[in-house]
């Protein structure tokens, strides 16, 4: 019996991109959902696209810094990239650019993102320390779809880490991360899968497994 047909997916990134580097060993399995199409990158100097063109992925570059504030030219030259890929969904993974409402509302539905903490607490820069600085008990991350508010969107999955006595913000970042590579390849496996449905303005999904059990559903 054949597997059903694999969502191209095209990966953003701007950096090492070591949530892409687990969105790659997930998608090297011929039943996950998802295909990776292209890995883009909007910097030259990113090191993400040395390690997807190692694995076999195709790759492109897009540099942002060329068209200075003409956003809308920036996304217009990406958008070329990703249809001569045949992009079906996309997977920001340390993307270092806003993006703009039109571009958001072109892919709406189809275009998730990883943030590094429990949304809504600790949206934008700096959660780690700005999450040691509350005194909060639980830290994590969550994956959303993207809309035009910077992370703002509904919540797909959540996975949580406990703060503990004497954390720094390297421990208590590497311990989230650690999460992230496990909850972003399940979470763009519930996308790809089509188990993913709004209603209300919140996600609602068939089931959410993630990693150890520690995913927290949208009660939706």
């Amino acid at each position: 019996m054949s597997l059903p047909a694999r969502r191209r997916t095209a990966i953003l990134i701007s950096g090492r991109g070591s949530n892409m580097a687990a969105l790659l060993a997930a998608a090297s399995d011929p039943a996950f959902p998802a295909e990776i199409a292209v890995v883009l990158a909007n910097k030259a100097g990113a090191g993400g696209l040395a390690h997807a063109a190692g694995a076999g992925i195709p790759t492109a570059l897009v540099e942002s810094r060329p068209f200075g504030r003409d956003r809308a030219a920036f996304e217009a030259a990406m958008e070329a990239e990703l249809a001569r890929h045949g992009v079906e969904l996309i997977a920001l993974a340390g993307f270092m650019r806003v993006l703009t409402e039109g571009f958001v509302r072109r892919w709406e539905g189809r275009m998730i993102n990883i943030h590094p903490s429990l949304l809504p607490a600790f949206p934008g820069l700096d959660t780690h320390a700005r999450a040691l600085a509350a005194g909060v008990r639980l830290h994590g991350c969550t994956v959303h779809l993207v809309t035009p508010g910077v992370d703002e969107g509904p919540i797909l999955a959540q996975a949580a880490v406990p703060v503990l006595a004497g954390d720094t913000e390297d421990s208590l970042a590497a311990r989230v991360l650690a999460q992230e590579h496990a909850l972003y390849p399940a979470a763009l496996a519930l996308l790809a899968a089509g188990r993913v449905r709004l209603e209300d303005g919140r996600v609602v999904t068939d089931s959410a497994p993630g990693p150890s059990g520690e995913v927290l559903r949208n009660p939706g």
